[in-house]
């Protein structure tokens, strides 16, 4: 498979894709034009990449995963990190939680805000009804 086509199906630019090559976090063979080529497991490690990346891990812890994603084993001192980064994913993933019930609470009082709140009703107008902009 193709750069291109990598890129396409995994919906990463092909200079996301020559940045995975640079950390050694994807392999392409060559062909004998000088053209990259793909297996088509690529798509799927560019997902589990970018996944890896959106939790916040660097490019060189990546690295590490990948390659007891893809052995089955892991190095002796990798699994107290490995350990220590789904601890702080699960904290983040909490806050996250916690912030979106937070908006929740907001737009809910937004949508229906009790009698008592004024704010953004013309004086004098019922609850429920905004003032005119």
């Amino acid at each position: 498979m193709r750069i291109g086509e990598v890129a396409r199906q995994s919906g990463v630019s092909v200079r996301a894709l020559r940045y995975y090559e640079e950390q050694d976090l994807l392999r392409a063979d060559r062909s004998a034009g000088g053209q990259r080529q793909y297996p088509d497991s690529a798509v799927d490690r560019v997902h589990l990449i970018q996944q890896l990346f959106a939790a916040g891990l660097p490019s060189r812890s990546v690295r590490e995963v990948l390659r007891c994603v893809y052995s089955g084993s892991v190095a002796p001192g990798l699994l107290d990190q490995l350990e220590s980064e789904r601890a702080r994913i699960s904290e983040r993933i909490t806050d996250l939680v916690a912030a979106r019930e937070r908006l929740d609470a907001v737009i809910a009082t937004t949508r229906n805000p009790p009698p008592e709140c004024t704010h953004g009703r013309a004086p004098g107008a019922p609850a429920g009804s905004a003032a005119a902009d």
